[in-house]
């Protein structure tokens, strides 16, 4: 648990042994406390400097350790500092293993130039030490020791890091392989470990596991997951595959049949959208710069064709798989997906399209966006069919049904919409909650809606105002897309909390839905190096399986021949044994025969001597009891004569007891007639007080009636001037009952003004928060073009250069040109002389 504080977060945990003691660290807070008698009292500890604690455990019921930030574990015992650790990884080779012996008022400076700062993220025990996170994906094991350390540094255990993956070493460097909580099993047979990038990691404890070397891997539990929003997602219809993209910039591919990741790969740069070819062979992924259409290999994801279509945040094949629409803008590009022409381009929406989804027929394509535009396009003219305009509204997501004349569309108006004919036929309010995303199947009977707090409402259908719906709560954050399978047997949701969840459609009953009967392929493809290398390597397995089983048969051969001669041998001596074990056989049985009969003799002769003895018992017992009976006797009569006694006690004891009674009887039947008279003239005197009463009573009877009259007039008076005072006062009460309900309906004016206000600035923070995504998205466009602007710039002063240095060749040549004219002239005034 973690508690949240203004100077940080808290961490308490209580003593596994003493459930009324407890630890809680922070920062600058290291405090034990124990619980008794309803009070809580902190126990006293050895002063330390103030460090930020970031974990703690205990090891035992007086010892604690805890980690700080500086990769620092302190060891408490009682309230007393033990020792220190240093768990973090030395920048330089330490023959020391990372401890540090000492209490917390020895000096670090020598220690702390070698070591770098990581933080001790957790600590948990176990039965031979404890184990702690310090590191990027590094987890140390230490044991315990009869020595002075009490522990020891035994082994580390690291986060495998692909070889291949292109963001290894940036991950690492951002803290992204950091462990940041840990658990083991009760049979402390295995760790189970959860890291900063959402990534669960387990490993086996036991010797054959960790013996293998001092530094061990942890192995990926189940599968690995995205780690950041998730973008896109998109299904197959002739696979059970489906394809996710995030901002941590990979795309996956998923079995959703055994629930498995089949694929996946890591780029350089975001992706926003993603889109899976009908036929599970392709997938279209739209990223910053580029929109990449790629082949799904056996293990790989390969480009093959790239499309200048920058943040690309939406993408879709058409159910046939011949076509797809990308999103450029506020434009839908159509393209081919075999030839890669540009068969078309919609205009039409004023701001960013987020959503855009096929009719079955592939005939028709619905588009929504931010603008509040829902439109229909015709595929085959490129022109719009159909819109329906709400300017007040920032749609998100569409979808059509299987017939192609109702589309549904959710937005930032907290309303799902039923739009038909361009008119909206249906507004289903949605109390109070953004919807993000709808899905319907292909069957058109069932509707399905998520939610910007990440629940998913399953919608009665056809739709009602009210509307009704079954939801269910699953994601942290708002879903941010939906899609159901082709056979409507699954649904599948994304959201920002990185999460992709599976979910099996079924009716109220509890039954699955009856599935069409579809057989997915099972076709994959493979490159031709990949084809090649394969069967290379096929033909060298079959020459050496040929060349084994050739030698093996060899070696069977002759272990056969020396079967057969070891079996002849054993026959040979196992025939020996057994003659020799017979005569062996017939001597014991003879020595049999004759021990036999001497243990009948002596048997009959046990059976007489038992025969005495058992008689001359019976005659001593009967004379032991003829003794016991003349015994009985005399106690028998010993018995009546006592009785006889106790009976004339009892007599005597009774004539004494009744002639006590009658003697307390007279005694107290005179102390009656006594009490008698003395009631009597108490009676007397009580009717001489009650005439005395009786007249007191009359007299003030009248007193009183003198009084209530007085009083009546005096209390008349008074209610004939309150009830004046009450009708001036009902004058005012009405006059401010007036004023107080104009009041009111100014408030109530002002309250509505304010909702307006609310939904306006909701509407403006989502149109912000787009525009801000569109300004990153052009600034890096515009870095772009700064660096292409100073590529061509410094072009320029290059031709620049070279322009003037031939200007200064041409100037050489001109004066050498002038000089040989010159020269020329010359020659030729020379040659006309002589001829004349």
């Amino acid at each position: 648990a973690v508690v949240s504080t203004q100077s940080g977060p808290l961490r308490p945990g209580f003593n596994p042994n003493d459930n009324a003691q407890f630890c809680v660290v922070g920062n600058g807070v290291f405090k034990t406390f124990k619980y008794n008698e309803g009070n809580l009292k902190a126990n006293p500890i050895q002063k330390i400097e103030p460090q930020n604690f970031l974990c703690h455990s205990w090891l035992s019921e007086d010892r604690i350790i805890v980690g700080t930030d500086t990769g620092r574990m302190l060891l408490f015992e009682g309230q007393e500092h033990k020792k220190d650790f240093h768990v973090s990884s030395p920048v330089a080779p330490d023959s020391t293993g990372g401890e540090r012996s000492g209490t917390a008022g020895q000096s670090e400076t020598s220690e702390s130039g070698m070591r770098s700062q990581t933080p001790v993220l957790c600590v948990t025990k176990y039965s031979k030490g404890f184990l702690c996170s310090a590191g990027n994906g590094i987890v140390y094991m230490y044991e315990k020791t009869d020595e002075r350390e009490l522990y020891k540094k035994a082994r580390e255990i690291r986060i495998p890091i692909s070889a291949d993956s292109a963001q290894a070493t940036a991950n690492m460097k951002g803290a992204l392989h950091e462990i940041m909580h840990m658990t083991i099993s009760p049979s402390e047979e295995t760790i189970i470990a959860t890291s900063r990038n959402n990534q669960l990691y387990t490993i086996g404890l036991t010797g054959a596991e960790i013996s293998k070397g001092e530094q061990s891997l942890f192995e990926t539990l189940s599968q690995p997951f995205h780690y950041d929003q998730i973008t896109g997602l998109d299904v197959c219809i002739r696979k059970p595959l489906v394809s996710t993209c995030s901002l941590d910039r990979t795309v996956r591919i998923w079995n959703y049949e055994n629930n498995s990741l089949d694929l996946t790969k890591e780029f350089q740069e975001e992706a926003f959208s993603v889109a899976l070819h009908p036929s599970g062979l392709y997938v279209l992924v739209g990223f910053s710069d580029k929109l990449r259409l790629m082949n799904i290999l056996i293990d790989d994801i390969q480009p093959f064709k790239e499309f200048t279509i920058r943040g690309c945040r939406e993408c879709q094949f058409s159910n046939g798989g011949h076509l797809f629409a990308a999103v450029h803008g506020n434009v839908i590009q159509l393209y081919a997906t075999y030839t890669f022409e540009n068969v078309g381009n919609l205009k039409g929406h004023n701001g960013k399209v987020r959503s855009i989804v096929w009719s079955q027929d592939d005939s028709k394509i619905i588009s929504c966006g931010v603008d509040g535009a829902v439109y229909e396009w015709s595929v085959y003219t490129s022109k719009r069919e159909g819109e329906s305009v709400l300017k007040t509204c920032s749609y998100t997501c569409a979808a059509v049904s299987p017939e192609g004349g109702t589309t549904f569309a959710v937005g930032s108006d907290k309303t799902l919409k039923e739009i038909s004919d361009s008119q909206i036929q249906r507004e289903v309010p949605a109390a109070d909650t953004v919807l993000t995303q709808v899905a319907i199947s292909r069957s058109g009977r069932m509707l399905f809606v998520g939610t910007a707090q990440g629940s998913i409402r399953a919608m009665k259908f056809p739709l009602t105002v009210p509307g009704e719906w079954t939801e269910h709560q699953c994601h942290a954050s708002s879903i941010t897309k939906m899609r159901i399978s082709y056979d409507d047997s699954f649904l599948f949701t994304v959201g920002e909390d990185a999460c992709l969840y599976t979910f099996k459609i079924m009716d109220k009953e509890g039954r699955g839905l009856k599935a069409k009967d579809i057989t997915y392929a099972e076709e994959i493809l493979i490159s031709k190096s990949d084809l090649q290398e394969k069967d290379t390597a096929m033909k060298e397995l079959k020459t050496r399986v040929y060349e084994l089983n050739m030698e093996n048969e060899y070696q069977l051969r002759l272990k056969d021949m020396n079967h057969h001669e070891k079996t002849k041998e054993l026959t040979e001596k196992f025939i020996q044994e057994m003659e020799s074990l017979k005569t062996k056989n017939q001597v014991l049985k003879t020595d049999k025969d004759k021990e036999e009969a001497k243990h009948e003799e002596e048997r009959q002769e046990l059976i007489e001597r038992q025969h005495l003895e058992l008689r001359d018992l019976e005659s001593a017992n009967n004379q032991k009891l003829m003794a016991e009976y003349e015994k009985y006797q005399e106690l028998q009569a010993k018995s009546q004569r006592m009785q006889e006694e106790y009976e004339r006690q009892l007599a005597a004891k009774s004539e004494s007891h009744k002639q006590a009674l009658r003697e307390q009887t007279e005694q107290y039947e005179t102390k009656l007639h006594e009490k008698i008279g003395q009631l009597e003239a108490a009676h007397d005197e009580m009717r001489q007080t009650m005439r005395i009463h009786e007249e007191t009573k009359k007299q003030i009877e009248e007193d009183a009636d003198r009084e209530i009259l007085d009083i009546k007039n005096m209390y008349e008076r008074r209610l004939r001037e309150e009830k004046e005072g009450n009708m001036r006062l009902t004058g005012e009460t009405g006059i401010m009952k007036k004023k107080f309900k104009s009041q009111e309906q100014e408030i109530e004016a002002l309250k509505s003004d304010i909702n307006n206000l609310n939904t306006e600035k909701n509407k403006l923070n989502g149109v912000i928060k787009s525009l801000e995504k569109d300004i990153l998205g052009l600034k890096k466009e515009i870095q772009e073009r700064d660096e292409t602007i100073q590529d061509k710039e410094k072009r320029i002063y290059d031709l620049k250069k070279k322009n003037q240095e031939l200007e200064k060749f041409k100037f050489v040549l001109d004066y050498k040109i002038r000089e040989l004219k010159k020269e020329k002239s010359t020659d030729c005034d020379s040659a006309l002389i002589p001829l004349l």
